[in-house]
């Protein structure tokens, strides 16, 4: 089974067993009589498609290795069309199942993407000067002369010129290139959000070979973008985003608006230098790796007493030691080279901002008027807060005059209140506890009427208990009473 069927028949919900037979069948006949279930199966094909190629399932090409590439793990990879789809034939190929053929009413799918924008002909699209950003391709009237009615009458005219101008069945399927929009914007948006991590200017230049070297599994991991992705990519990230100046073989990120558009010679050799020094590194490891072989050689040759053998291995071995040793130095100078630009470009931007703020230092004195001004401004303020102090003493001189004797009498009076409510709180507490008394020597006096023997014995034991109690109670209140009101 091929890959791309394998992956949307396990991994698209839409394309269930039960709903197989709908998706491969002619369901353009259901646009006029059935319009949501012609819409769902339109819809079904179109992300199942997108996705795929998102995920590199659609034209895979074995890797050719990259002069720039960084290890030998990255040529196990594939590349693939990730945002272009290519319909023809192949494709059809890629989708058929056995016990329903291939799918019918791709045609219809396709018509429908381009009509509502999700897909654009690769030809029209490199050819157009107006942004995929913009609601509308349009120049005139967003109806009359928009490049989707233009291609959507076209192939109606196709439709009719093949299958009859009256006829509702699929016509046969047109080889062309469609551009995925929805995985052009992602790519591109994800390139933008790589490269604003970048720690320095220099390293927002690229060459061609480094940027597809950089940017190859922006969508999927385990593929890589085409060449034709890239081309594509490149365009829509100039003139649609405009997030890079790019002049064919030179890119630069633009750091903010006010970056100028175009690629300088200055740009030209930064990435120039960049696409070298990571040439060398390859060859340095690839050397480094060659001469871990011949050594292995070596001493594989002289374990089997194979001397000549031996020898050729270590001759080899020291001519790409010498080769090594001629690229690890030249890309030592490279490196150098390199670092002092970096230093330079600082150095030029730290200028920059050091004249932009000599500007607004020179405009905020300007607006201040010079020491002299300043010092004029110091001098009344200082008069104005003498003039507040002044003020202030004035008020305090017209203030009541308080008679220090009239307060201490004040407070003298206060605190013989306090003692007569004290007093008088002492002498209803000693009242109450005399009334308690003398209704005890009531009680007792009853008892002993009655003639009650042991409990009138009993009740003068509880009486005296509870007049001794009161009197060990009533010694701290005397002393409280007899202690003057100061030592309080």
């Amino acid at each position: 089974m091929p890959e791309l069927l394998n992956y949307i028949l396990t991994k698209e919900d839409a394309f269930r067993k039960n709903r197989l037979p709908s998706l491969y069948s002619d369901f353009t006949l259901q646009k006029r009589t059935n319009p949501d279930g012609y819409a769902v199966n339109v819809s079904a094909w179109e992300q199942a498609l997108t996705r795929a190629a998102k995920r590199g399932y659609i034209s895979s090409t074995p890797t050719i290795p990259s002069p720039t590439a960084k290890n030998t793990k990255v040529q196990s990879r594939v590349k693939s069309n990730h945002l272009i789809l290519k319909t023809d034939e192949s494709l059809i190929r890629d989708l058929e199942i056995p016990e329903l053929g291939a799918p019918v009413a791709l045609s219809a799918v396709f018509d429908e993407a381009i009509q509502k924008q999700s897909m654009v002909p690769l030809q029209l699209y490199r050819t157009s000067a107006v942004s995929l950003r913009k609601s509308q391709w349009s120049l005139i009237d967003p109806g009359a002369l928009s490049p989707w009615r233009v291609m959507s009458w076209g192939m109606k005219q196709l439709r009719g010129f093949v299958v009859g101008s009256d006829s509702l069945a699929s016509p046969k399927l047109q080889v062309q290139e469609l551009v995925l929009v929805e995985n052009l914007k992602e790519a591109g948006d994800r390139v933008v959000k790589q490269a604003s991590g970048s720690s320095s200017k220099m390293e927002l230049v690229y060459s061609k070979e480094g940027f597809m070297d950089s940017f190859s599994t922006v969508l999927d991991g385990a593929t890589e973008l085409s060449g034709a992705d890239f081309d594509v990519l490149l365009l829509y990230l100039s003139r649609d985003c405009g997030a890079i100046a790019y002049d064919g073989r030179t890119i630069k990120f633009r750091a903010s608006d006010d970056e100028p558009a175009e690629i300088t010679q200055q740009d030209t050799t930064i990435a120039s230098i960049r696409s070298l020094m990571a040439t060398i590194s390859n060859q340095a490891e690839t050397l480094e790796a060659k001469i871990t072989e011949l050594t292995s050689a070596a001493k594989t040759a002289l374990s089997n007493k194979n001397r000549i053998s031996a020898l050729s291995a270590v001759r080899s071995k020291k001519i790409v030691e010498h080769n090594l040793q001629q690229r690890l130095n030249t890309l030592i100078q490279l490196e150098e080279v390199y670092s002092k630009i970096e230093q330079a470009t600082d150095q030029v931007e730290y200028v920059k901002v050091m004249e932009a703020s000599t500007g607004v230092l020179r405009g905020l004195h300007s607006q201040i008027g010079g020491t002299e001004r300043v010092e004029d401004i110091v001098d009344d303020l200082r008069e104005e807060m003498s003039k507040v102090d002044e003020v202030g003493s004035v008020m305090n001189e017209v203030g009541p005059v308080i008679d220090e004797g009239e307060i201490d009498q004040e407070l003298e009076g206060l605190e013989a209140k306090e003692r007569e409510a004290a007093e008088e709180k002492e002498a209803e507490e000693t009242r109450k506890k005399l009334a308690e008394l003398d209704t005890l020597k009531q009680d007792s006096k009853n008892a002993r009427a009655a003639g009650e023997g042991q409990n009138v014995e009993a009740a003068l034991a509880e009486n005296i208990g509870r007049l001794s109690r009161m009197s060990v109670e009533d010694e701290p209140t005397r002393q409280a009473k007899d202690r003057p009101l100061s030592a309080k």
